[in-house]
Formats: structure tokens, sequence, C-alpha cells
């Protein structure tokens, strides 16, 4: 917004343009005006002087309507599709597309992970307390973000694949996709096998935290400062690495997934649906998001970038952190991913680097970033059975570092669920109830 058909730069009010975001933001939220809802962020960008509103508007995997109507996009505009012909052509199109919004009916909440549709919320809120989706009841959320759906073709009603992957209890995931699963494996001395192994079956928001475990217990972290701020390489690499193994997945694919780290490289490989043949450089594809809902659930969440933009960040840091950029994202059936990590593994150190990380990272790269997550939840526990405890006995029973803790108390102090009495070393912990 603010740039003419022919390029010119108009630019938009500064003084309106805040407002003019959230509108944005409010409408896109709003069912009365586009159903399915589909949150879209609007950012302010300052150009040549100008204030300009960008929107990316990714490719969705359902059909919607825009005051009730529904219309059709090509390289010459938007046309409303009246007829039901056209419409059943635009819904057979996004069903071949997108295999995410198969619908379950027999899936109930029941049937998912105990606290994780609350904890997700709760990441969600920590990270962008204005969130239009907080606000929302369980069922609303679920609707508004495509979780819950209805085929207008076949009159299925109810939760989606993406719903199923992203919440469901291991058991229920592996009765409808016996086939789903994440080898992570840590090769070194041992080629033909392994010297250590996560077999990962649960559902993605867990898989996230155990694959960004797995990372921090075998890759160091180098000190890096981007201004006057320190940065976690690591995280800023890797996280993007594993939120794109399980956003972009072709779930209906029985190939294999794997995040194997080697001596020279982390090598990624992925079931896919290809758009096209080929490497991927930044600022050279078309971001097209494989499982838009999933996406949707993990960017709001913080675990993954706007589309398109993790690829640059990779490009972006991975020379400060391994000496090398030589890297492979290739899109094919097989969609793999080669990171380099020249000047990075040396098994000699790798018992002291974990040491100093778990030190020094652990404020910044503890593997899931959960405001109320399980070690907290333990916390809480601890405190309520011992109201006296020190946070060096707190580190002890959690089996991570002071800072860790320092950090994770602070967090629950800010959510309301802890209070100190008195002063450090003569008070005590109260926990809210």
């Amino acid at each position: 917004m603010g740039v003419n058909d022919d390029k010119t730069i108009e630019g938009v009010n500064p003084d309106k343009a805040e407002m003019i975001c959230k509108d944005f933001v409010n409408l896109s939220n709003n069912p009365q005006k586009l159903f399915p809802t589909f949150l879209l962020d609007a950012k302010t960008i300052a150009f040549e002087g100008k204030t300009l509103i960008h929107i990316f508007v990714p490719i969705s995997s359902q059909v919607h309507k825009c005051n009730n109507k529904i219309f059709d996009r090509s390289a010459d505009g938007d046309f409303e599709l009246k007829s039901d012909e056209q419409i059943k052509q635009l819904y057979n199109r996004k069903s071949i597309l997108y295999t995410e919004n198969k619908i379950y009916p027999f899936l109930k909440e029941v049937h998912f992970a105990n606290g994780i549709v609350d904890r997700t919320r709760r990441i969600i809120k920590n990270n962008r307390p204005d969130h239009p989706w907080n606000d929302l009841s369980n069922h609303d959320f679920f609707i508004t973000t495509g979780l819950y759906r209805t085929d207008l073709l076949t009159g299925l009603e109810g939760f989606t694949m993406s719903a199923l992957l992203l919440f469901a209890k291991d058991e229920v995931i592996q009765s409808a996709i016996p086939h789903y699963k994440i080898d992570a494996l840590l090769r070194i001395e041992n080629l033909d096998r392994y010297d250590d192994r996560e077999n990962i079956r649960c559902n993605l928001i867990e898989a996230y935290n155990r694959l960004m475990a797995f990372v921090a217990k075998h890759l160091p972290d180098t000190f890096f400062l981007e201004g006057d701020q320190r940065v976690s390489l690591r995280e800023k690499i890797f996280r993007e690495i594993v939120a794109n193994m399980l956003i972009h997945r072709e779930y209906s694919n029985a190939f294999p997934s794997s995040f194997i780290i080697y001596k020279d490289r982390v090598e990624t490989k992925n079931a896919n649906k290809p758009i096209f043949i080929g490497q991927l450089f930044p600022g050279k594809f078309e971001p097209f998001p494989k499982n838009p809902n999933i996406a949707q659930i993990f960017t709001q969440m913080g675990r993954s970038e706007e589309l398109g933009t993790g690829v640059k960040n990779v490009y972006k840091y991975i020379k400060a952190y391994s000496g090398s950029d030589e890297i492979i994202f290739q899109e094919d059936d097989v969609f793999i991913t080669k990171v380099p990590l020249h000047k990075i593994y040396d098994p000699v150190d790798a018992t002291v680097n974990a040491t100093v990380d778990a030190t020094v990272n652990d404020p910044v790269n503890d593997p899931v970033n959960d405001p109320v997550n399980r070690r907290q939840d333990l916390i809480v526990e601890i405190m309520k059975k011992d109201k006296n405890i020190t946070r060096e006995n707190l580190a002890a029973k959690c089996d991570v570092s002071v800072a860790t803790i320092k950090r994770d108390i602070r967090t629950l102090k800010q959510l309301g669920k802890i209070k100190r009495i008195g002063a450090d070393k003569t008070g005590y912990w109260h926990v809210i109830e």
C-alpha cells in the first residue's frame, strides 16, 4: 500500500499508518469480512522518505469468502466465481495441492496431548500479547486457524490433519498416519549406524522442542555480537531448519524424515511436493507454504519467521557460525538441506562446549520457547512443597543452570503464577492458585 500500479511511490499518511495496519489485521480476523479467517500481518516500511505498508499474502490451503463472495486470482486481477462448477473446480484444485486439510471426523479434543492447546495459546499470547486470537474460545480458535473445518464438497466436518499433527497424542497420530516419524541422528564416529539417536513420533509442537534439544546437545554455539547484542547463531540458524522441516513436509508421503549431524555438515531430508526443481537462493524464489495452517501456528508462536525469510537468515548467519556459506536448499520430490559445519565440531571439545553452552546460552537457547513449559510446571510443583527452596537447589532438581531457573522464575512472575514474599534470603515463594 502506497505504491501505484505504475510503481510510483506515493506513500500513505504516516499518522494513519498504524491504524491502517491494525484495521487490516482485525478485518482479516473478522469472519464477517473474510471466512474462514486468515490472519495477515501488515507492517510499515520507510522507503525513500515515504511510509509504505507491506502485507505478505501466502497461498492458502482453503477457499475463502470475502463479503460472502468467492474470488479467484489470476495475472489480470480478481474474478468473482458465481457458478457451482467454478467453485467446485477451485475446491478440487485446493484439495489436490494440500493434504493438511484432510478431515478426521472422529478426531476429538480428548485425543489431544494433555494441556498442549493451552500451552500453545500461552506461547502465542506471550509472543504477541495483542494478538486477536488471544480472546477467542478454543472452538473459535480452531475454526479461525483452519484446524477445524467443513468440506463443502463432501459435507464432512471436524478437525483436520494439521490439528492432528500439531496437537494429538503419539498413539493417535500413529493410528492415523502410521508412517509418520522423524529420525534425528548423530553420525560422527559411527557412520554406518549412529552415535546418538532420537526417534520422534510425537506431535509437531513437541517434535520442535525435541529437535532443538538434540541440536543443543550435539552442536556448540559460538559467541557473536550483532550491534551490542549477543546473538545465538545456533538458535538463529537451526530454528529455521527445524521449523522448515516440520512446516513444509508432505505428510501424506511415507518417505521418512531425517535430521542428521555429521562432522562437516547437518543434512535433512523431507518428503516434498515441489512447485519447481532446483536450488533455492535468497530473493530468487517465490515463497510457497506446503502446509499454510501449520505454518501460521508456528509463525504466531515465534518459532519461524515470515514465509521465505528463514532461508535468508540461514544464509545471513552461517558463515559466521561455521566459516562456510556452501548451503544447499534443494527443492525436489525429496527436499534436501545441507548446512556446513566447517571449523565447528570437535569431538574432544564437545563435552566442554556443552557445559559452556549450559551456562552462557541457556537464557537464549532453551529448546522450548514456552512461557509455562514442563520444567516451569515442575518449578511450581516444587515450590508448593518447599516454599523456601533456593534457586540453586531448583537448578539441581531440574538439571539446568541457575541462569535458566532465574529466567523461568521471571517468566512465572510475569504470568502471575508465583510471587516472592519478603527478601531473597529471608523470604519464601508463594504459588498463586
